[in-house]
């Protein structure tokens, strides 16, 4: 497949101006109030005032002007060497041909051309109209195919009368073909007066007519600009024209108004089309929006974020999300038409009937979520039979669509959980997506629906609401505060420690453990607990101490106890309460709640139970 070359959609960087010199400079073309009127771009070299300016990425040295395969036995022409996939010196070749001094072009209705290439070709974007800064009578014609032999093209100008003062006299952008680079050469480069140019049309949103509803606040840009005419062989031609060519009118501008780049702003509820002529004739496709007035915007979400895992929303950071809408051909009729108000992203789909939100670069791990949580806003009254649907799919163990272990499961939507014209949070439990053979690989979410033309869609995230505990705590820790002269620490990031603790002597048990990272923190894990032991360095008195503190989580343990022991041996247990849901559980048990232990001479400490324990912060304190 062809790499495409995009630049063309969002402007170029000027990297270097080369100017070329042709015939002698006429005196004329460097007079402001009068401007020249020479059509010749290149013929047997460059025009007078001529320079020419690569795009940003593209191979500097890609032009070059050839004095040996040029049309027509000329002495010169332009010569463009396409670079292949992967050279260091840039992705494609390409830059605009531009004059110091502005032309009138107005007595013109056509760039033309001669070209060939070394092999057959697809040229991704030529055109005229840049000039390295507004571009606004920009024109080009995408997918030019050129062959081995030399042809005339032709690209029509869409309204000569506006390009009496331009700069830009072409510009040229290829990519690689297959990957593979190659030479194309364009030679009598010049703008005419053919007269055989016929039944110009100009068009907005590619010439359909689209309605959409809006809002308060909402802004959009009018796409889709092309003009299309009839050449001289009787074919259509369409190029891509820059807004400036078009006038853009609102049919009530109390409700929307539309700027001359074709920037449209919602300012009041009702309805208004949005319309655009070139040269005073009518552009094909028109843009009706139906506004609502003030848009009333989604609940916020309040969840903490360390417990939410994001796919949209402005309240949380989101996860790479491949697409929102993946436009699954041929059976998708979805489109989208999101917007933006006071800030606020929202998804916007019409001509409803499925769309995929796609994240699988990577995947999400939600194993430790409890639900999945979709706000939704139908604008249009529901009817009898009405549906919503959402799909959520996990890719399984290979994390790849296909391959055979893919799953996923449906939830269905009806009146009255669904409702018209205000917002409906709708939370899934995970437990209940019994269709999922697991929720580590989490890919897709799916909406259908049944009799629902158009909705909204906002805050689109897992979250957990304390019933599911993570087997692996999230975060370290809570950060002690007790001053340190306070504080006799056993294990600690915050303090120092007794010197020398064993924190894992051989007391004969099973438990393994081991001293691991935890959001950075050091945090002891106990993993298959039985029991375990901590030797302290040196025995320990704690008599002018008041508490035990400690921090501990687990998924899973049912038991658990802590006990403080001194010589004999003498040594007692307090219960903990397991599992630690809502995360760590920060305790402070009373010394005297180990009455026999001998508090002036601690030497150890133990824990048993089961399951897999975390702990963090084990001190003295008062």
């Amino acid at each position: 497949m062809k790499s495409k070359v995009q630049q063309i959609k969002y402007g170029w960087l000027l990297l270097a101006l080369i100017p070329f010199l042709g015939c002698e400079n006429d005196p004329k073309d460097f007079q402001e109030a009068s401007y020249n009127k020479n059509p010749e771009v290149f013929i047997d070299g460059f025009s007078s005032s001529l320079g020419y300016g690569a795009f940003s990425g593209s191979v500097l040295t890609a032009f070059q002007v050839d004095n040996e395969v040029t049309y027509n036995n000329s002495s010169a022409s332009m010569r463009f060497d396409v670079p292949s996939v992967n050279d260091p010196e840039g992705t494609y070749a390409g830059g605009v041909f531009l004059t110091s001094v502005p032309r009138d072009l107005s007595g013109y209705d056509a760039l033309t051309f001669w070209a060939k290439a070394t092999q057959a070709a697809t040229i991704d974007v030529v055109g005229f109209g840049n000039d390295f800064g507004l571009n606004k009578y920009q024109a080009t014609l995408n997918g030019l195919p050129i062959s081995t032999t030399w042809k005339k093209y032709i690209i029509p100008l869409p309204d000569p009368s506006k390009l009496k003062a331009e700069k830009g006299m072409l510009l040229v952008s290829e990519g690689p073909e297959n990957g593979n680079g190659y030479s194309f050469w364009m030679d009598n480069v010049q703008f005419e007066k053919l007269g055989t140019l016929a039944h110009g049309q100009a068009s907005i949103l590619e010439g359909a007519n689209k309605t959409e509803t809006s809002f308060n606040g909402v802004q959009t840009t009018i796409s889709g600009l092309k003009y299309t005419v009839n050449m001289p062989n009787g074919i259509n031609q369409s190029m891509v024209i820059s807004p400036g060519y078009l006038d853009f009118s609102s049919s009530n501008p109390a409700v929307a108004s539309v700027d001359a780049s074709g920037n449209v702003t919602t300012n009041g509820a009702g309805t208004t089309v949005i319309t655009a002529k070139l040269g005073g004739e009518a552009a094909a496709g028109s843009l009706t929006l139906n506004s609502f007035g003030v848009f009333n915007h989604a609940p916020t979400p309040t969840r903490n974020p360390s417990t939410v895992i994001s796919i949209f929303s402005e309240a949380y950071s989101n996860v790479p999300v491949n697409y929102y809408n993946g436009y699954y051909q041929p059976y998708q009729t979805t489109q989208s038409a999101d917007f933006e108000v006071e800030g606020d992203r929202v998804l916007n789909y019409t001509n409803f009937n499925f769309v995929g939100i796609e994240f699988s670069a990577p995947t999400i791990d939600a194993s430790n979520m409890s639900h999945l949580h979709v706000d939704l806003f139908l604008p249009n009254p529901i009817v009898a039979g009405t549906t919503f649907k959402i799909n959520v799919v996990d890719f399984g163990a290979n994390a790849a669509f296909g391959g055979g272990d893919d799953t996923n499961h449906v939830t269905t939507f009806t009146p009255p959980t669904i409702t018209a014209q205000n917002w409906v949070g709708l939370n899934i439990p995970l437990s209940s997506l019994t269709g999922l053979a697991s929720k580590t690989h989490l890919a897709q979410i799916i909406f259908e629906g049944t009799n629902i033309s158009n909705f909204y869609a906002d805050n689109i995230y897992f979250y957990n609401d304390g019933s599911v505990i993570p087997a692996v705590p999230t975060s370290a820790a809570p950060t002690p505060t007790t001053a340190a002269a306070d504080v006799i620490s056993i294990f600690s990031d915050a303090y120092s420690n007794v010197a020398g603790s064993d924190y894992n002597p051989n007391w004969g048990q099973a438990t393994v453990t081991t001293q691991v990272s935890i959001a950075g923190n050091n945090t002891l894990r106990y993993a298959g607990l039985n029991y375990q032991g901590l030797q302290f360095g040196s025995p320990q008195n704690v008599t002018g101490k008041n508490f035990l503190h400690l921090d501990y989580y687990t998924a899973n343990s049912t038991s658990l106890k802590v006990y403080l022991i001194s010589p004999g041996p003498v040594e007692k247990a307090v219960v903990l309460t397991v599992p630690s849901t809502g995360g760590w559980r920060s305790i402070d048990i009373p010394l005297s709640s180990f009455s026999p232990v001998n508090l002036s001479n601690l030497i150890q400490m133990k824990f048993d139970g089961n399951g897999t324990i975390y702990l963090d912060n084990i001190y003295f304190r008062n």
